[in-house]
C-alpha cells in the first residue's frame, strides 16, 4: 500500500467548498473542507449518516431539525443521520470548517429547491 498526501487544492470543488469523497482514496469517511464568505453556507439538507463539523475559524448559525443552534470557532457540532439541517455563516469573518460524513461515498438529499 502506497500513502501519500493529498493537496486540498486538488480536491473536487472551488474557493469555498472542496470536496473529499473517502472511497476514491481507500477511506471509510468523507468530507468538505469550507471556507464560507459571511453569509453563505449550505441550504437545507439531510444524510443517511451523522455528518460532524469541526469549525476552525468563524461562526455559524445552523438549523438542526427546525432548531437554531450557533456554534464558534474550537467547537464542534454533531448532527445525527436523518437530521435536517443547513448552516450559514454568520460573523463577520469567513467561516472556515470541516465536515466530516460518516461514509465512503456522501449521499446528500436537498430539502430546499
Amino acid at each position: 500500500m502506497t500513502i501519500r498526501p493529498i493537496p486540498v487544492a486538488d480536491l473536487e470543488g472551488n474557493k469555498v467548498a472542496r470536496r473529499f469523497e473517502g472511497a476514491d482514496h481507500g477511506a471509510t469517511i468523507s468530507l468538505f473542507v469550507g471556507r464560507f464568505p459571511p453569509g453563505t453556507g449550505a441550504k437545507l439538507h439531510r444524510h443517511p449518516y451523522d455528518e460532524t463539523f469541526v469549525l476552525e475559524e468563524g461562526s455559524a448559525t445552523f438549523t438542526v431539525d427546525g432548531a437554531t443552534v450557533e456554534a464558534q470557532a474550537g467547537t464542534i457540532l454533531v448532527v445525527p443521520a436523518g437530521a435536517a439541517h443547513g448552516f450559514v455563516s454568520s460573523g463577520e469573518v469567513h467561516l472556515r470548517q470541516i465536515s466530516i460524513h460518516a461514509a465512503g461515498r456522501m449521499v446528500q438529499e436537498w430539502l430546499d429547491d
